[in-house]
């Protein structure tokens, strides 16, 4: 049997890429629209920077707007929230996150807040008797965080014991590392030693083992030394925004170099895209460069987008990290029980990016009635860019019954999420079929 296929668009959003939602979780309410103060050319936007989302915040966005299906959910929580009490953190916190994701089918990517810009979004109540921390400036919208480098050091043990409790956890799927400054972009990491910074940054690494890394472009030698023991990946903020976007960032971006092929990039927006629009942005500017980035997520923090940019969104989305297409298939006809069966599969990623999260590649025989799943050795994280050709081989049990199978693959599943494959083979689940093998 040899087959060949084409490219169709998934017909779900695929785990780890896209769009996330924020604050928010798959098909929850958007944020009203907000508009942008054209007296000081800024907005507050307060409440909607921590989860969870408070009762009094407006949410008529999906109203006024549309938004992409999110298989990830970018969640933020406080410090204090976490860790109330010096040494005493609330797991119980966590894990209904977790859960929330669990049962929307999304996965988490995930930063613990040191803290944000209003007071009372402020450092635990107990580290204040520890060392000295800044309020908020009267009548400003940034604070900034404490200067003592003893405050990274009881950080990176809130992050310690966050990461032994749930860096097992397959829904804890990214961990975003917080920096000096407000809501951990390292605005003030120039107020810290080399040491202590890599020190700090250690212990993500030391601790999340399974949960991938993404560290700040503010300091790239920082994700280099990280890179030294994890393959980290690196964020950005500020997208849309043209002097940050075409200016600033590039040459942060060029000292990445070739993370992007063993690490996650993702993107957060200056603002939201109503705004975008209202700005006059090139939107078709800012996907082309996001993507010659290799983006795999965006957080667009769950606000309404035009109706008129759903196109070119859902477009986007469709080139935006990993897209795996079945180009060929190769097998036998027949195969004999207690033999191998040998599958020839080629695979295109017609996307910007890997998939970075170890998911195992099965092989599945079903007939009516019956059905036998193989995992096979193949790593589809080295599925970077263009086309791949695996070599698969099954070994067909002696109890198998006879009879034709359709012979299926598959990615990930179980505890794991699944992928769909960008090809028009017949869907049976989220796996591929890719044509019939009798057994005899």
């Amino acid at each position: 049997m040899k087959k060949q296929f084409s490219y169709l668009v998934e017909k779900k959003q695929n785990p780890y890429i896209g769009f996330t939602s924020f604050q928010h979780f798959r098909n929850d309410e958007l944020y009203s629209d907000l508009i942008v103060r054209p007296e000081n050319n800024m907005t507050e936007t307060e409440h909607v920077e921590c989860y969870p989302v408070p009762a009094t915040t407006e949410e008529k966005g999906r109203a006024q707007g549309y938004y992409p299906d999110c298989s990830v959910a970018y969640i933020r929580i406080l410090w204090k929230e976490f860790e109330p009490q010096e040494g005493e953190y609330n797991f119980a916190f966590i894990e209904d996150i977790l859960q929330k994701a669990r049962d929307n089918d999304q996965t988490v990517m995930f930063r613990i807040l040191q803290h944000s810009t209003r007071e009372s979004d402020d450092v635990p109540d107990w580290l204040k008797t520890k060392i000295e921390c800044p309020a908020r400036p009267e009548g400003m919208r940034v604070k900034d965080c404490p200067k003592d480098p003893k405050f990274l050091e009881y950080f990176g043990r809130t992050v310690r014991a966050f990461g032994e409790r749930f860096d097992s956890d397959p829904t804890l799927a990214f961990m975003d590392i917080s920096l000096p400054g407000a809501w951990g972009e390292g605005s003030h990491v120039d107020w810290f030693t080399k040491e202590d910074l890599e020190k700090f940054v250690d212990t993500y690494t030391d601790v999340f083992k399974n949960t991938l890394l993404i560290g700040q472009t503010c300091i790239p030698w920082l994700v280099a030394h990280s890179n030294e023991k994890v393959s980290m990946g690196w964020r950005a903020d500020c997208i849309g925004r043209p002097n940050l976007t075409y200016e600033m960032l590039p040459p942060k971006v060029e000292k990445m170099g070739d993370i992007w092929k063993k690490g996650h990039v993702s993107f957060e927006a200056y603002w939201w895209l109503g705004e975008w629009q209202r700005q006059g942005w090139d939107l078709d500017r800012i996907i082309d460069t996001l993507q010659s980035w290799h983006v795999s997520t965006f957080n667009a923090k769950s606000l309404p987008i035009p109706w008129e940019w759903r196109d070119k969104i859902d477009a986007w989305i469709a080139k935006m990290g990993y897209h795996f297409v079945i180009d060929e298939v190769e097998t036998a006809d027949t195969v004999n029980r207690g033999e191998t069966l040998t599958v020839s599969l080629s695979v295109d990623n017609v996307g910007v990016a890997p998939i970075y999260n170890r998911l195992p590649l099965y092989i599945r025989l079903k007939k009516q009635g019956e059905e036998q799943t193989f995992a096979t050795d193949v790593d589809v994280r080295k599925w970077i860019e263009g086309k791949y050709t695996e070599t698969l081989k099954v070994q067909i049990p002696c109890e198998m019954s006879a009879g034709e199978y359709e012979l299926q693959v598959g990615i990930g599943g179980g505890e794991h999420p699944s992928v769909v494959f960008a090809t028009n083979a017949e869907q049976d689940g989220d796996y591929a079929v890719l044509g019939k093998v009798v057994v005899k």
